[in-house]
């Protein structure tokens, strides 16, 4: 049965770029939507820019611009880093909208109207040198809970304790290091204590991961306070319509941002806005937001509505925070990586991988550790998913017509896979998309271990094989199919070169059953490279050496971190005429028994084998390399080895070791073209 979703992100603040720590949350709900996408359902993905508060207020007054200037620029860099990742928003607004006016105060004319909103004076602190009342978040101080130094004014990060400013601890301004002075000044107040009961009815369900109903339940034994919802003047953000001079505080109309932002996608897109939002409405309303913010999420937000006569959250999902390498990210280490940072360096598939096979339905932190991540997506991806299709096109490209057989060698295997959709299905429902992965790349194993024992090279040497060689690799492109199916949430870019390498439409869940075949594909085009340790090298170099600010220097310009190696004596032009160069696409390649370094490949030259021993074996597993193009030196002079006759060499970079490259020519390139 269709589902109706709404599915929002945490809105990030615009005053400043995106950075890896942010991605976690963007990338998960992205798979998210993807995967419901795939199953059917109608699904919509809204998110917005938070453009609302003094920080955005002194920002600009900093630049000498208007807050509207950077909120407008900085929404810009926003939209282009999230599309660098794939992150596909249905729609991604701004809180300084016409829409969230809106609905800022009609929610809060229906609180006022229910009695849900007090006036209180208070005594507010105060930047004199500034003239300004200081936001909780521009005050420092001691917890008064824990004791703990250097907290903000409105909660602790280190026991999550929640408080009003003037209960911190020896308190300092952070615009002008000088400690604030106490004034007078009429506020308004949400009474969230009325909304208690109902909060412990809604939390009680499977509203929430068992850590932060957990958290709520100590919330709700401390007490529920009223809240602050308006600020004073300098403020840049919505003034309240029956107070001059007073403005909402940003985390009022932030979350009403989510209405907004999908207020104005329904404009455009016809929809009915009241079917996602109405009290009694049955579509299902989903938030993924970091752990740092459940209380704003888990109380104050559901509050808002249930008191406003909207519907609340069906689930709200925290996720921990990000560290690189194990340790908190840091500008002198190079590990406060820019989103805009990372896309110039690395493939932004690799992350999106990585984060999914790190995140589960849980809290806790997630580690981007560099090296494990070089080897995963090496590994995973590149030795293990694009390696079964390189595995197969190339007999399908060469010896078939491009054309896949009429029969599956093996369809219990290829049942085995489509059954395993099911699991996997859940355990993306089940936001589990680690378990979703270690599933999918166990599968990839199986596949490889089927070619592996199937052989279908040594069978091409015998014409009377030559159907049951198609049918092997068919069986294998079919199986690889089903895998990126079942990672296209995760790898939509890949899946789209996939599908445009099996000429099929974009693949939906429910086409996992029925296999291609006797059906025309493209030419294999390698899908995937491995990860260059030089690219993280020099993404953290470009990291530290601009301390997080943005650049916009491109990858190519990059300085190499490494050391160079010295230039070898010149030679003239004619010794280098005299090297005949071309590509070839590696058929076979095998351990040499008795040799450390040494893997045998054998080489298609366009119709020519060759023999070639290489040093390589450090660097690549003999199945990494089945289908790949190289380039190879053709007419060098044969050398005869204790292993046998190498017949020319192919060539790679590096400085040796595991870190080697072979060197590939670009798409279009054939086995025995000259390289130039």
């Amino acid at each position: 049965m269709s589902r109706k979703i709404l599915v929002t992100s945490a809105l990030p603040y615009a005053n400043g770029p995106i950075h890896l720590g942010h991605l976690v949350e963007y990338i998960q709900t992205d798979i998210w939507v993807r995967f419901q996408k795939l199953q059917g359902h109608e699904c919509w993905y809204v998110c917005a820019d938070d453009a609302h508060g003094t920080p955005i207020m002194l920002k600009a007054r900093e630049q000498g611009i208007t807050p509207e200037a950077l909120i407008e620029r900085v929404g810009r860099e926003h939209r282009e880093d999230f599309a660098g990742f794939g992150v596909a928003f249905d729609n991604y607004h701004t809180t300084h909208s016409e829409e969230n006016r809106h609905y800022s105060e009609l929610i809060y004319a229906r609180l006022r109207d229910g009695g849900w909103i007090d006036r209180q004076t208070i005594t507010q602190a105060y930047d004199e040198r500034e003239g300004m009342f200081l936001p909780d978040r521009y005050i420092k101080g001691t917890c008064p809970r824990c004791g703990a130094a250097d907290q903000y004014g409105d909660n602790c990060e280190v026991c999550g304790a929640s408080y009003s400013p003037d209960e911190l601890r020896d308190p300092v301004s952070v615009v002008s290091g000088e400690r604030p002075v106490p004034r007078e000044s009429e506020h308004f107040f949400f009474r969230l204590q009325d909304f208690e009961g109902m909060l412990r009815e809604w939390a009680g369900g499977d509203r929430l991961q068992e850590e932060m109903a957990n958290k709520l339940r100590e919330w709700f034994d401390e007490g529920l306070r009223a809240w602050d919802i308006s600020r004073d003047a300098p403020y840049f953000g919505f003034e309240i319509p029956d107070a001059p001079g007073k403005y909402f505080y940003v985390w009022l109309d932030a979350p009403i941002g989510y209405m907004a932002s999908f207020r104005n996608l329904c404009e455009r897109e016809g929809l009915d806005f009241d079917e996602y939002w109405a009290a009694d409405s049955e579509a299902e309303l989903y938030h993924f937001i970091g752990k740092d913010i459940v209380y704003f999420h888990a109380l104050f937000w559901p509050a808002m509505l249930h008191g406003a006569g909207f519907r609340k959250p069906t689930r709200v999902n925290a996720h921990g925070f990000l560290t690189i390498n194990g340790q908190k990210m840091s500008k002198s280490r190079g590990t406060f990586i820019m989103a805009s940072t990372y896309l110039r360096h690395l493939n932004p598939e690799y992350l999106r991988y990585y984060f999914a096979a790190k995140l589960s339905d849980g809290v806790h932190d997630l580690d981007l550790n560099l090296e494990d991540f070089s080897q995963r997506v090496n590994s995973d991806l590149v030795g293990k998913l694009v390696n079964i299709a390189s595995r197969c096109a190339g007999f399908i490209n060469k010896r078939f017509d491009n054309r896949l057989g009429r029969r599956l060698e093996s369809p219990e295997l290829f049942r085995r896979f489509t059954a395993r959709g099911e699991v996997i299905a859940e355990l993306y429902e089940r936001r589990d998309f680690a378990r979703a992965m270690r599933e999918t790349m166990a599968l990839a194993d199986e596949a490889n271990q089927y070619i592996d024992e199937q052989k279908p090279w040594v069978m091409a040497k015998d014409p009377d094989q030559a159907e049951q060689v198609q049918a092997v690799c068919t069986t294998g492109l079919n199986l690889f199919r089903v895998l990126m199916l079942y990672l296209k949430p995760v790898l939509p870019r890949t899946a789209e070169a996939a599908e445009a390498f099996l000429n099929v439409p974009p693949l939906r869940w429910a086409d996992v059953g029925q296999p291609l075949l006797d059906h025309p594909v493209a030419r294999f085009r390698p899908l995937m490279t491995r990860v260059d340790p030089e690219r993280i090298e020099a993404m953290i170099a470009e990291s530290r050496d601009t301390m997080g600010r943005k650049t916009t220097a491109p990858a190519e310009e990059a300085v190499d971190a490494s050391p160079a190696e010295p230039i070898a004596e010149e030679i003239g032009y004619e010794d280098f005429a005299r090297v005949d160069l071309r590509v070839a696409r590696i058929e076979r390649a095998e351990h040499v028994e008795g040799a450390d370094k040494l893997l045998r490949l054998v080489l298609d030259l366009g119709g020519e084998e060759r023999q070639v021993f290489a040093g390589i074996k450090s660097a690549y597993a003999p199945d990494e390399l089945q289908g790949r193009l190289t380039v190879m030196v053709a007419n060098l002079k044969p050398r005869k080895m204790r292993f046998g006759v190498s017949e020319g060499m192919v060539l790679a970079a590096g400085p040796g070791g595991d870190e080697l490259w072979l060197l590939a020519p670009d798409a279009g390139a054939r086995p025995g073209m000259r390289v130039k």
